[in-house]
């Protein structure tokens, strides 16, 4: 008899429950993060099992280790399953249990799960977000400091090499730890700057370069853009979450993204999975 498994997964421990196709449940099982036993744990269930995981911040190691172990995880939206679930009380045995029976029922609200390839090139996107994050935070909090005491700085760019050595002449006309913080901030600034050529770097490629080498082969991602910047990191961000790379599957890539997998399955023979 086939069984259904939902898995809730938290930072440092899992709890799995089986759903039969009565719909009888087992026992709730809770297995630690540790790999090898989380391994051997995999390994004693039967053979080719389908095991539905809500998509959290670790499910990433999760789904490796499950297809690792010949089984077929079916990653979810975790807010969207828990609406369908219905329940009114939450609890690590209940969540695996209502994972497990959206899976026997088919309603289980799924998500693509990317290529552990494309996952980690994903990080590059995420570090280069990051840093562009930190860089603008910085830089507002300059421009905060000059305006509340009325420091204008002529030129365009304040942080260009001129409008600098203009902006270090009017320090001292601020207050004293006003003076104080934005040295501090313009120090930060220059470590930044100098730990993101050093983040950035892999070999002597950039990491924005780096991206559009991984994705050109996939998408033509730079086609007359009205901003090239905006294009690509918007491009970038959908290209990476999306995956587009063939025809064939664009449409459910392109659902998952957008949380309507299971409109569109509705669309599909029961049987499409199994066709060619």
């Amino acid at each position: 008899m086939e069984q259904f498994i939902g898995c809730d997964a938290h930072k440092k421990f899992s709890v799995f429950v089986a759903v039969n196709e009565k719909g009888h449940a087992g026992e709730a099982l809770r297995v630690v993060h540790d790999r090898q036993v989380y391994r051997e744990f995999l390994a004693r269930l039967p053979p080719h099992s389908s095991i539905a995981v809500e998509a959290s911040g670790s499910y990433s190691w999760l789904v490796d280790e499950m297809e690792r172990s010949g089984h077929r995880p079916k990653l979810c939206n975790p807010l969207e399953a828990k609406r369908r679930m219905g329940l009114t009380k939450k609890t690590d045995t209940l969540d695996a249990r209502g994972l497990a029976i959206l899976l026997r029922n088919g309603t289980l609200p799924e998500v693509w799960i990317p290529p552990s390839e494309l996952r980690d090139q994903r990080e590059l996107l995420r570090l280069r977000i990051f840093l562009v994050h930190l860089r603008t935070r910085v830089k507002n909090r300059i421009h905060g400091t000059l305006a509340r005491y009325n420091v204008q700085v002529p030129g365009a760019d304040l942080f260009g090499v001129a409008a600098r050595q203009l902006l270090g002449a009017r320090l001292p006309e601020l207050p004293e730890h006003s003076r104080e913080a934005i040295e501090q901030e313009l120090a930060t600034l220059r470590t930044t700057y100098a730990a993101v050529m050093v983040a950035l770097q892999r070999g002597r490629v950039p990491v924005g370069r780096e991206l559009q080498r991984l994705l050109m082969d996939s998408w033509d991602i730079v086609r007359k853009p009205a901003d090239p910047a905006v294009a690509f990191s918007t491009k970038t961000c959908r290209q990476t979450s999306i995956n587009v790379s063939s025809n064939e599957t664009a449409i459910w890539h392109l659902c998952s993204w957008a949380q309507s997998t299971s409109w569109y399955n509705s669309l599909l023979p029961q049987d499409w999975h199994k066709r060619g």
